[in-house]
């Protein structure tokens, strides 16, 4: 349980009387209205679904992947032992073995690049959520205790509290308006994070394609040898 998990209940808790008074309306000319409409969730539901993000599953993902490299280091070993033989065989073999290599393990497009390029993501999306999560906790555990959240409060409890009518809303609505725009602030920094990431690696995750060796007229005319 890290620090957001802890501030979970209060912070779901006011975020849920924030997101009944901007349904009724928030001030003409705040600053939560581009946040709105570009994360095109309120506050209080926007939370709980970063809720589900954990770090844990991610970084287990990274290192599950790095587990399968040295099954390809066996297989490359067991390429690179030599044969005694010599020939046409001989030949079209080590240009076969030579391209299968090279497609396993040699450079980022190699099989085994895809694959340290795949835990790497995994590695900074878990770093992501992680430093994402601690900065939503901090988000959450200023607004909880200020000046605002007692006016919001106050404002449900009210009779009528939470009923306005569009953009002239009632009472608290500057103050849920105000809790809701540092809120969605953070997680818009998060998102565009996500999205930083996603551009960063998206070259070293491409398809490994499997280019074939040049294909030769087979030759019958020279004997191959075995050597043991």
């Amino acid at each position: 349980m890290d620090a957001l998990d802890r501030l979970a209940e209060p912070g779901l808790d006011l975020l849920r009387r924030v997101d009944t008074l901007l349904a009724a309306g928030a001030p003409e000319g705040h600053r939560v209205w581009p946040l709105l409409r570009r994360m095109r969730v309120l506050p209080g539901e926007a939370v709980r679904h970063f809720l589900d993000l954990h770090p844990a599953p991610l970084a287990a993902a990274g290192r599950a992947t790095r587990r399968l490299m040295p099954g390809y280091d066996d297989v490359c070993a067991a390429l690179t032992d030599p044969v005694l033989w010599s020939g046409p065989a001989a030949s079209s073999y080590g240009q076969a073995r030579a391209v299968l290599l090279r497609h396993l393990d040699e450079g980022p497009d190699s099989l085994v690049g895809r694959l340290e390029s795949t835990a790497g993501y995994a590695d900074a999306l878990a770093d992501w959520v992680e430093g994402s999560r601690l900065a939503l906790a901090r988000a959450l555990a200023d607004v909880v205790r200020s000046a605002e959240a007692v006016r919001v409060v106050a404002a449900m409890a009210a009779p009528g509290g939470g009923r306005g009518h569009g953009e002239a809303a009632g009472p608290g609505a500057t103050e849920a308006a105000e809790i809701a725009a540092r809120v969605l602030a953070v997680l818009s920094v998060a998102y565009d994070g996500a999205e930083t990431l996603l551009r960063q690696w998206a070259p070293s995750l491409a398809e490994s394609r499997w280019r074939a060796p040049a294909a030769e007229r087979p030759r019958y005319d020279t004997p191959t040898r075995v050597g043991w």
